[in-house]
C-alpha cells in the first residue's frame, strides 16, 4: 500500500494530526493519509481524559465533557488559593468523545487496523511493516511517516521522575461539589518521603466528578496504595460521604528532561509524546500537540519538509529540569513552590508559564516568586549530572 503520509497511533496526536492534513487551505491538494492502529488490547491506550487551558471557543468545544472559568490550589496548611482564568477556560475533553468526533472530519483516510513492527527510512520514502491480529503481514509505503509511539526505553536523562494517578468517576448522594471551580492542586494531602503528592477535583456537577490521586515520584503505586490514598482523600478531606464509583482512570505521565528526537531520518519523524509534546513539569500535552500537529500540516501543504516544531522553548525545558531535579532532592518543596506561584503571579500569566507561552522578561517576574536560592544551587549542578538512561 502506497501512500503520501502514514502515521502510526491514533491517539491525540495521530488523529489530530490526520485531520488536520485531509482538510487543506483552499488551493491546496489534500494528502493521501493511512492510519495504521493497533487491534483492540494491550497495545492500544485505554480511555482517558485530557485537560487544557484555552482562550475563548475552540475547534474542540462541541465535544467537551465540561470546562470551567476558576480553578483553586489549597496548601498545605489547607488554606485555599482561588484563581480566576479571565479569558482562559480551562476544558476537559474524553479520548472517546473526541475519537467519535473527529471520525466525521476524517473523508478520505485509510484505516489499517494492525501492529507496527518496523519502521525502515529510505531515499524515497519510508515503510512500516505490520502485523494484523489474524497474524497477516502488511506493509504501507509513505513519502512521510509520523509515530506517535513513546520511544522505548526513554532517551537518557538528567532528572527522571513519574507523574502517576489514579482517579474515580464518583456520583454522590448530596450536592457536595463546586460546579464552577477545578481543584487543580490540593496538597493537603499526605505527603510522601520523595516528591509530592496531591488531589484533583473535577467537578460535572454538583453530585458528579472526576476525583484523583496523584503523585510526583520515581515509582508508582501498588493499585491498594492509591486506592487507600483515594478513600483518605474523598472521605477525611473532600468529605464527600457515601457516593457510587461509575468509572475508573489511571496513568503514568514520564516528567523528564530527555532530549526527544523529533526526526529519526529522511523521511521519518515523531510527534506527539514521542516527540517531547508532554510538558515536563506538569504532564500536559494535549494543546502542545495541537500545535505541533497543526505546523506540520501547514508545512506539508505548503510542499515543505515536514518537521514538527518543538513543543517548547528550551528556556522553558531548563526550568523543568531545575524544577524536578530541585523536588527529587528535596530542595525544594513542591506545594510551598506550586502554592507560592498561584498566591503571586496573576493566573493568566502563570497559565501561559505553564504552556511555554511567556516571554522571557515575564519568566524573570516569575522566577523571582521561587525560591531563589535553591533553585540557583540546583541550576548550577545541572550540568555536571550524567544523562542516563
Amino acid at each position: 500500500m502506497r501512500c503520501d503520509v502514514a502515521i502510526i497511533g491514533a491517539g491525540a496526536a495521530g488523529l489530530s494530526l490526520a485531520w488536520r492534513l485531509l482538510c487543506p487551505p483552499r488551493g491546496a491538494a489534500v494528502p493521501s493519509v493511512v492510519l495504521v492502529d493497533a487491534p483492540p488490547g494491550p497495545l492500544r491506550p485505554p480511555p482517558r481524559t485530557w485537560c487544557y487551558w484555552e482562550r475563548g471557543a475552540g475547534e474542540y468545544d462541541a465535544l467537551l465533557t465540561a470546562s470551567w472559568s476558576r480553578v483553586r490550589l489549597h496548601g498545605g496548611d489547607g488554606r485555599p488559593v482561588p484563581c480566576d482564568l479571565g479569558a482562559l477556560r480551562y476544558k476537559m475533553l474524553a479520548s472517546e468523545s473526541f475519537t467519535r468526533g473527529i471520525r466525521p472530519r476524517l473523508a478520505g483516510l485509510v484505516r489499517v487496523e494492525a501492529v507496527a513492527e518496523h519502521v525502515a527510512d529510505g531515499p524515497g520514502g519510508a515503510s512500516v511493516s505490520c502485523r494484523t491480529a489474524d497474524g497477516r503481514e502488511r506493509h504501507v509505503h509513505a513519502r512521510w511517516l509520523f509515530d506517535t509511539r513513546p520511544p522505548s526505553p526513554l532517551p537518557p536523562s538528567r532528572v527522571s521522575l513519574l507523574q502517576h494517578f489514579k482517579g474515580w468517576f464518583l456520583r454522590s448522594e448530596r450536592p457536595v461539589f463546586a460546579p464552577d471551580t477545578v481543584d487543580l492542586m490540593d496538597f493537603r494531602t499526605p505527603q510522601p518521603p520523595q516528591g509530592l503528592s496531591f488531589g484533583y477535583v473535577l467537578p460535572l456537577s454538583r453530585t458528579e466528578a472526576l476525583v484523583e490521586y496523584t503523585e510526583f515520584s520515581r515509582e508508582p503505586l501498588s493499585d491498594e496504595v492509591y486506592e487507600r490514598a483515594l478513600r483518605h482523600y474523598t472521605a477525611a478531606l473532600l468529605r464527600i460521604g457515601a457516593c457510587e464509583v461509575h468509572g475508573v482512570e489511571r496513568g503514568r505521565i514520564p516528567m523528564t528532561d530527555a532530549r526527544y528526537e523529533r526526526r529519526t531520518g529522511r523521511s521519518t519523524f515523531r510527534i506527539g509524546a514521542a516527540g517531547g509534546a508532554v510538558r515536563p513539569s506538569t504532564g500536559y500535552a494535549f494543546a502542545a500537540i495541537q500545535r505541533q500537529t497543526r505546523a506540520v500540516a501547514a508545512l506539508l501543504h505548503a510542499g515543505r519538509d515536514p518537521l514538527p516544531p518543538a513543543a517548547y522553548p528550551r528556556r522553558s525545558l531548563l526550568m523543568d529540569a531545575v524544577l524536578l531535579r530541585g523536588i527529587d532532592t528535596g530542595r525544594v518543596s513542591g506545594p510551598d513552590f506550586f502554592t507560592r506561584l498561584f498566591e503571586k503571579v496573576p493566573p493568566e500569566r502563570l497559565l501561559r508559564f505553564l504552556d511555554g507561552d511567556t516571554r522571557p522578561s515575564e519568566e524573570v517576574r516569575i522566577g523571582l516568586r521561587t525560591p531563589v536560592l535553591p533553585m540557583l544551587r540546583t541550576t548550577a549542578e545541572l550540568p555536571f549530572l550524567a544523562r542516563r538512561a
